[in-house]
């Protein structure tokens, strides 16, 4: 059973995965057909093609690898000639998609049809010349208005940052699931258990959990007020109580005296005399860590003990502070962001050097999947933990993928917004000299960049696919 459900929580993920990456490339594919471009290729995966098939002019597929997806759009590299068109060869041009039908009309007389002049090119000028080429073959004569350079700046904006969109809106979506259907996990007043005798927490420790009390040990005050499991604490010496961190802290100040417990149990009132006892316990700083006084003994102080331990409960948040926690969210993803690099550097030396791996470090799709397995298959969460759990990772993953595609690198969607916001300053500038339009940018000149940023990728996932299966982050143990 524990393996079935282990297997349930990859394939959840893998689930979720599909869909972030499915719906991504919708955002892109939506926008861009209707402005008329024409989409070759809706593809989920890299890799080997599993399955596709074909509907109009567009052939979607599923790939063998989940770590991306894509549309083809002819036109993400200009032709040479457009790049180069001058502005006194567009006078009375208006628009980017005239500068493509005047390029057109030009190459049709002058019979140019993209070759450049004889003779040897360097590597770098073949390869863009062969991007050109295979950006643009899937256009016929008289489509070049289809392509995507042709669009206006607004309208190539709205294509691109479409899919980072998309993941912004689902990341909130999960994350509105958890904070305000679910809930924030905490603790209520409702007692889960009451503590039968007061001893020492070493002693304690040694017994074990379900010890029973021994003779000569004295019952603790709860158990002697004849509080029970299931009893939900309003107030204590006098004081309203809604959350169980007031509980602790009236309980702790107590110690020596006796108080007025009040509490409800079967839907009636009660009030109950507790003396409060005494007890030594460690004390933690604001960040939860062990204080020590200056010989390295553990820092003690004399606080009250009740012996009661409360029930989980979830606190939904409001409409009115989901905003606020949303917004939180999104800034820790483009902190993460912002440290991936030495956080990279630190898996590097988990994987090179034998360095113990963080717990909250970046982990790659096999590791995502292996913990989505263990939450699923763990008996320690209850289902609506699993279930909470579950979509807060989802919703990690779609605020990452928005956090991470905005980057203005090419080939992310990021360098394709910079790019088309670029050009349009460019042409702005351009016209408030009176110089006319001018061709778009020529994206090709980027290809030495956009081909370290795919080298770094592919290392950084082969990077996190090892240290994910040789040294994995548990949950347990």
């Amino acid at each position: 059973m524990t393996a079935l459900l282990y297997a349930l929580g990859i394939v959840f993920m893998l689930a979720v995965v599909g869909l972030s990456i499915g719906l991504h490339e919708l955002g892109h594919l939506v926008p861009a057909k209707r402005f008329g471009v024409k989409v070759t290729h809706f593809m989920i995966g890299f890799g080997p093609t599993l399955i596709s098939f074909k509907r109009g002019e567009t052939r979607y597929g599923i790939k063998l690898l989940p770590l991306g997806g894509f549309i083809a759009m002819p036109g993400m590299y200009p032709p040479k000639q457009a790049v180069h068109a001058r502005a006194e060869e567009l006078r009375g041009v208006e628009s980017a998609h005239d500068i493509v039908e005047a390029d057109a009309q030009r190459r049709a007389v002058e019979g140019v049809c993209g070759q450049q002049g004889a003779g040897r090119k360097r590597v770098f000028e073949q390869s863009a010349e062969d991007a050109r080429e295979f950006s643009n073959r899937g256009i016929a004569p008289g489509e070049e208005g289809r392509t995507f350079y042709a669009l206006s700046v607004p309208k190539r904006l709205a294509v691109m940052f479409g899919g980072p969109a998309v993941n912004l809106v689902l990341g909130i979506v999960f994350l509105g699931i958890v904070l305000m259907g679910i809930g924030v996990p905490g603790l209520s007043t409702q007692l889960s258990g009451v503590v039968e005798c007061a001893v020492d927490a070493e002693t304690a420790q040694k017994r074990g959990p379900d010890a029973e009390c021994q003779p000569g040990d004295t019952p603790a005050p709860a158990k002697a007020a004849g509080l029970k499991p299931g009893d939900t604490i309003t107030a204590v010496a006098g004081t309203r109580v809604d959350t169980w961190e007031q509980v602790q802290k009236i309980i702790a100040d107590s110690a020596g005296r006796t108080v007025t417990v009040a509490y409800e149990r079967g839907g009636g009132e009660h009030t109950v005399q507790v003396p409060i006892i005494e007890t030594e316990r460690a004390v933690y700083d604001d960040d939860g860590k062990q204080k020590f006084t200056a010989d390295g003994k553990p820092e003690t102080a004399t606080v009250g003990f009740l012996g009661v331990s409360p029930q989980k409960k979830h606190y939904p948040l409001s409409p009115a502070q989901f905003p606020a926690e949303a917004g939180k969210a999104l800034g820790q993803t483009f902190a993460a962001l912002a440290t991936l690099p030495v956080k990279l550097v630190q898996i590097g030396n988990v994987a090179l050097g034998g360095a113990e791996r963080d717990p909250n470090g970046p982990m790659g799709m096999v590791g995502v999947g292996r913990v989505a397995g263990e939450i699923v298959s763990a008996d320690a969460f209850a289902v609506v933990d699993k279930v909470q759990l579950g979509l807060s990772l989802a919703a990690s993953l779609n605020l990452f993928l928005f956090a991470f595609n905005m980057v203005p690198l090419l080939p992310l969607d990021g360098g394709h917004i910079a790019v088309a916001l670029y050009e349009g300053a460019r042409r702005r500038i351009n016209l408030s000299r009176g110089r006319g339009l001018i061709g778009p940018f020529d994206t090709a000149k980027l290809l030495p960049l956009t081909y370290g940023v795919v080298g770094i990728l592919l290392c950084m996932t082969a990077l996190l696919v090892y240290v994910d299966i040789v040294k994995p982050v548990r949950l347990f143990g």
